[in-house]
């Protein structure tokens, strides 16, 4: 940035701007469902305690259910990091707006702009918290002032799911002579949007691994 811009946030001495792409998530999931289904796929709705339930149904399993994995997979290593944001009308705001740490940050967006956040690691508290409301808009109104005059406000929580590492391999479950190829692709964090078509792409070429390994016949024992 330019002394002149850098001139609006008398709080920073250094700052970079940038052009990029924001994924709008209540357009684009929609739109991947019907990517699904234009090819084939069906969406099923359904509950369950075991990813067994799902054999002999289904040949292969991609096991995406994020802080699910906990039960499912049996992996402690997943945890929460509770995120708390506003949605708020400022028609005005149209450029966006992050501190250093990642932690504040204004994202405009097509129907609202976006305030955040929290990162609140090993939280399950999906209800809003007014103290942290509070918190968030006095943080962004001091690096877009302007914010003070924002209307409609709405609070919203989400948990990403973290992880150490991301997990994206394949696991053979075995039970009772059966078996279920597992490809585990979950713990994204907060970068799922950001990463997911990448380790998605890995995921299916581990599904076709799958696949291939269930339809080449096992070689027969000579004695």
């Amino acid at each position: 940035m330019t002394e002149a811009e850098l001139k609006k946030f008398p709080q920073h001495v250094f700052g970079q701007a940038f052009t990029t792409l924001k994924c709008e998530c209540p357009a684009y999931l929609p739109w991947l469902e019907k990517r699904i289904k234009g090819s084939g796929g069906w969406i099923l709705t359904r509950r369950i305690e075991d990813l067994w339930e799902l054999h002999p149904s289904f040949d292969v399993v991609v096991n995406c259910s994020g802080l699910g994995s906990r039960q499912l997979a049996g992996d402690s290593k997943i945890f929460p990091v509770r995120g708390q944001v506003l949605q708020v009308q400022a028609p005005w705001v149209e450029h966006f707006i992050r501190d250093g740490s990642g932690l504040t940050y204004i994202y405009p967006g097509t129907s609202h702009v976006t305030l955040g956040g929290t990162r609140q690691k090993g939280d399950w508290n999906l209800s809003p918290d007014a103290e942290n409301s509070r918190e968030i808009l006095s943080r962004c109104c001091a690096l877009e002032p302007s914010l003070h005059r924002a209307y409609n406000i709405r609070e919203k929580v989400g948990l990403r799911p973290y992880r150490p590492g991301l997990r994206l391999q394949t696991e053979l479950l075995a039970r009772d002579g059966r078996r279920l190829p597992v490809v585990h692709h979950y713990g994204h964090g907060s970068g799922g949007i950001s990463v997911h078509w990448g380790t998605a792409l890995e995921a299916a070429r581990l599904v076709s691994e799958c696949v291939h390994a269930l339809r080449t016949p096992a070689p027969k024992s000579k004695l």
